[in-house]
């Protein structure tokens, strides 16, 4: 098969899956016979074949996908009336501070955003497929250390959390890392609700789970000052 019959069958195969198409999957259209560095030296040719086209190719966390470009989802959204779901300020604050400052647990949530987290709000975050756990931290309890997923960024339109927009302000503050977030989030069907729902104070949910009945110290702010590895 030459390389033209090989991006022509590549493309139809993108077009026509329904989620990202990852390497491994485009080498099994091809039954191997086709090596990663000829796959992606045809992935580049059409994401130039694609360019000032309302379409583009992009890569993602789990592979490629063909999207509209993020300009023209306004004319699109008129073939589909339908109101987008509407996030709370609290679970996009508490979305924010996930992707950012990961892995968090629930406690570290509560220390910036000065409010309990309610349950609810980390489960509606794990339905959608955006939040998940991925250990515990060896302190009294063991709390969930919660980082974003995969799925997350697919659904952002992002490779890697490198790409998360910029803070702007102060970066351990839940409203800045809520904004940045929101930018990221109005190219999808998402809109987070302006007013915050009221809440009651913080009363730390890490003693819930703990052992022992003996009262948690809270956590040092210092621990934290180190940077946290990002979870993909």
């Amino acid at each position: 098969m030459n390389s033209q019959d090989a991006k022509r069958v590549l493309e139809t195969a993108l077009i026509c899956a329904s989620q990202p198409l990852p390497l491994r999957d485009m080498r099994v259209l091809f039954a191997d016979e086709i090596g990663p560095d000829t796959l992606r030296s045809l992935l580049d040719e059409l994401t130039r074949d694609w360019q000032g086209r309302g379409v583009e190719l992009v890569a993602l966390a789990n592979g490629w996908r063909f999207q509209s470009r993020p300009e023209l989802r306004e004319f699109l959204d008129r073939l589909n009336p339908e109101k987008p779901p509407k996030y709370s300020r609290a679970v996009m604050e508490t979305l924010a501070i996930i992707a950012y400052r990961q892995p968090v647990t629930r406690g570290d949530i509560e220390d910036i955003r000065g409010v309990t987290v309610a349950s609810q709000i980390i489960k509606q975050l794990e339905d959608r497929g955006w939040v998940e756990a991925i250990g515990y931290r060896e302190s009294p309890g063991r709390p969930a250390l919660l980082a974003t997923t995969r799925q997350f960024l697919d659904d952002l339109g992002l490779a890697s959390l490198e790409q998360l927009p910029l803070l702007a302000g102060a970066a351990g503050e839940a409203e800045p890392l809520a904004n940045a977030l929101a930018v990221q989030a109005s190219l999808l069907d998402v809109a987070p609700e302006p007013a915050p729902t009221p809440e009651e104070p913080v009363v730390s949910t890490e003693s819930v789970d703990a052992v022992d009945a003996a009262p948690l110290p809270p956590e040092s702010p210092a621990a934290d000052a180190a940077p946290m590895e990002p979870h993909a």
